[in-house]
């Protein structure tokens, strides 16, 4: 890098040898041609899927608070607590400020600027004759004080992309905070839908205990009426045991998800003892926004992140390019300075001095260190968009792969409702049977079986709806207030 002193001129003239010099020699160190290689995907140009086009349109965008709809008051509180006390939400507000203040600081660069310098230094000479009477074995003050003002020309806008590339970082980084909300609020709801699901199993088997010991009952009564045996009575003793052991595996399941619950509150597994069971309901049909998949680059906060930093990468490259241009600031100073006087005579009229002028600095040879670092900035550029072209993928994907699965689960239970009812009828009809004695008891233990298992799909099936159902309005970024986008939410937040 070389630095020009310039002469001192009039104020005007000085300016403009200042620019004459600077136009000059731009461009002075070679860009060697370094360029980015990604390109931008544009999202109207994938195609949605069979799965999505065959959806319901014209559903609308998830409401903000889009679990809502599953009706259970207590995981609206849930949520809510979560989103306040959760520590993963304060750490993402607080990056939201840091990136805002990183923002403000680097806006800095755009402005003038002012220092006061002051030294106060004393001098104590010695008794040395080559003094003479003046300095010699005497006490004396060399004091300054400066007020330096300085303004950067930002002829090639290095300054003003820095800023830009700042702001940008900083929606990314609140885009990034909305994104880090809505998979918690996803995490609470499908935490709270396994919750239900462990409740509704645990139901099915402790009727399921209540019907083995009907039989059990049963073949007492049988055996003492002779017509019955001790073989039958064993048979049905025997799955008791391992009925009881379901039931304190669902209820130590039970127990273990109100814990991840109170954790997901930020809170001590105390705050779990108030978790009742869930009353969750879901009457919502399955239904798309029209505007998919355009729109979804502006709701999906994890979309709105990557586009906020390719647009800061881009920025990157403006200013790795400014770079290879000469470097001009504008320098004036007024101060008083004195040197081999008294404490405070510095500060007298004579010793008032100015300084003022442009200093240039301009890159000659740099041993590559310019072009590699426009290198970087451009490969980081690529990187970007190229995450941000993946992400638009995996976005269709995962709001595709909720419609199949809400779809396939819907017929599913149409089927499992049914070998329900069959296999009730089974239940009924074998316990008929071995009350007449025209049966053993393995009969009815096979049919109860079916008939347990049975229930259970039913009762997985509903917690899949349930959770492919959040999952769903998590992929399509869940909801926003007014038409803001995301970051624009955190940031006022």
């Amino acid at each position: 890098m070389t630095h020009i002193a310039i002469p001192k001129l009039p104020d005007l003239k000085v300016v403009a040898l200042a620019l004459t010099i600077a136009a000059a020699l731009a461009g002075c160190a070679d860009q060697g041609g370094i360029q980015p290689q990604a390109h931008v995907r544009d999202v109207a140009v994938l195609d949605a899927g069979q799965a999505i086009r065959q959806a319901g349109s014209e559903a609308g965008w998830p409401q903000r608070a889009w679990w809502q709809v599953y009706g259970d008051a207590q995981l609206d509180q849930l949520v809510s607590r979560a989103v306040a006390g959760n520590p993963s939400m304060a750490v993402a507000a607080a990056r939201v400020r840091q990136a805002r203040s990183l923002a403000v600081a680097t806006h800095a660069g755009e402005l003038p600027s002012a220092q006061l310098d002051v030294a106060v230094g004393r001098k104590d000479w010695s008794d040395n004759v080559y003094y003479g009477a003046t300095f010699r074995d005497k006490l004396t003050w060399n004091n300054t004080a400066t007020l330096g003002l300085s303004y950067n020309v930002d002829l090639w806008d290095r300054n003003k992309n820095a800023t830009l590339r700042a702001e940008d970082e900083m929606h990314a980084v609140a885009a990034d905070a909305r994104a880090a909300q809505l998979d918690l609020e996803g995490n609470v709801v499908r935490t709270y839908v396994q919750l239900a699901l462990q409740y509704g199993l645990l139901d099915n088997t402790e009727a399921m205990l209540k019907e083995e010991q009907k039989i059990l009952d049963l073949a007492h009564r049988r055996f003492k009426g002779g017509l019955g045996t001790q073989l039958e009575i064993t048979q049905a003793e025997a799955p008791l045991p391992e009925t009881r052991r379901q039931i304190e595996a669902l209820q130590e399941s039970i127990a273990l998800i109100r814990n991840q619950l109170a954790a997901l509150l930020g809170a001590g597994p105390g705050a779990a003892d108030g978790i009742t069971r869930p009353t969750l309901q879901l009457q919502a049909a399955i239904g798309l926004p029209s505007a998919l998949p355009a729109d979804l680059v502006g709701r999906r906060p994890d979309i709105s992140a990557a586009r906020w930093r390719v647009e800061a990468a881009g920025k990157g490259i403006a200013v790795a390019k400014a770079a290879f241009y000469p470097n001009i600031n504008l320098l004036a100073g007024i101060g008083p300075a004195a040197a081999g006087g008294g404490l405070f005579s510095f500060l007298s009229a004579p010793n008032l001095q100015t300084t003022y002028g442009p200093a240039i600095s301009l890159p000659i040879f740099e041993g590559g260190r310019l072009r590699g670092q426009l290198g970087a900035a451009s490969a980081g550029y690529d990187i970007e968009v190229e995450h941000y072209n993946a992400l638009l993928s995996l976005a269709l994907k995962g709001i595709s792969d909720q419609v199949v699965t809400l779809q396939s689960v819907a017929r599913q239970q149409e089927q499992a409702q049914q070998s329900v009812q069959a296999a009730q009828k089974n239940v009924d009809i074998a316990t008929r049977a071995y009350q007449r004695g025209l049966t053993d008891y393995l009969n009815i233990l096979h049919t109860q079986t079916q008939w347990l298992r049975q229930q259970q799909i039913v009762q997985q099936l509903q917690a899949q709806r349930l959770a492919a159902y959040a999952a769903l309005q998590t992929a399509l970024g869940g909801g926003m207030d007014n038409g803001t986008e995301p970051d624009e939410q955190v940031a006022a937040q």
